[in-house]
């Protein structure tokens, strides 16, 4: 039995798959520049890596659109489904500089952790939609965290919003900002999973992680009051 996704057997969902590709790819580059981004605690990244750390990016699937043009170009690893739109995520964001692992909490989870460990530990940062590829939204699945206990690098959990924007009809509420509107970006300090945690461990480090996301959804939402 072959290993591969059902929707490959598909010449009509490859062709969907490319073309869904080549109009995205602009399409999302294009609106990106129209935004207005504004920060908080970026840098964080950046200071990781200085201190010789891989940053493991955390954030609700439903933000995965305006964070693409934000940390774009930094060799960041981003886990992403098998399925028919994991697929053509990963090729949109393979345009912007990132890499994928492909796997998912529901399916070829294991191997897809396997890869990002050994990726970390060659010094590429990573990424994870903690609450993807299906849901429940707003929900932290165990991924990022059980990384982060078997590499010792630290998770940096980040939350978008923005002024004006339309929602995706879709069981995570994508965000998709309007042309030229604020953008937001609220990222919180680093946040480590001890080696030594246990299955409770990992469950109070789970419900920490989604608590400061929600944290972060609420810092980032007031930045938008700021000039």
């Amino acid at each position: 039995m072959s290993d591969r996704p059902a929707w490959e057997g598909s010449a009509s969902k490859r062709r969907q798959v490319a073309l869904i590709a080549h109009v995205g790819t602009p399409l999302v580059a294009a609106l990106g520049r129209t935004w207005r981004y504004t920060s908080e605690g970026a840098e964080a990244f950046d200071q990781c890596l200085a201190a010789g750390q891989c940053p493991i990016l955390a954030l609700w699937h439903g933000r995965i659109l305006p964070a693409t043009p934000f940390w774009r170009d930094r060799g960041i690893v981003a886990i992403t489904s098998e399925n028919f739109d994991g697929e053509w995520i990963a090729r949109i964001m393979h345009r912007f500089g990132y890499a994928a692992a492909r796997g998912s909490t529901s399916r070829g989870g294991v191997k897809a952790l396997v890869q990002l460990k050994r990726l970390v530990a060659q010094g590429h940062p990573t990424a994870f939609t903690v609450d993807g590829p299906r849901g429940p939204a707003r929900r932290a699945q165990p991924g990022a965290l059980w990384l982060a206990k078997a590499t010792g690098q630290p998770i940096l959990p980040f939350h978008i919003e923005a002024a004006s924007a339309w929602h995706v009809r879709s069981w995570d509420r994508a965000l998709v900002p309007r042309p030229f509107s604020r953008v937001t970006v609220a990222v919180g300090p680093p946040f480590f999973v001890a080696a030594e945690a246990d299955d409770a461990g990992l469950e109070q480090r789970r419900q920490d992680l989604e608590a400061e996301l929600h944290r972060l959804e609420q810092r980032a939402t007031a930045m938008l009051q700021q000039r």
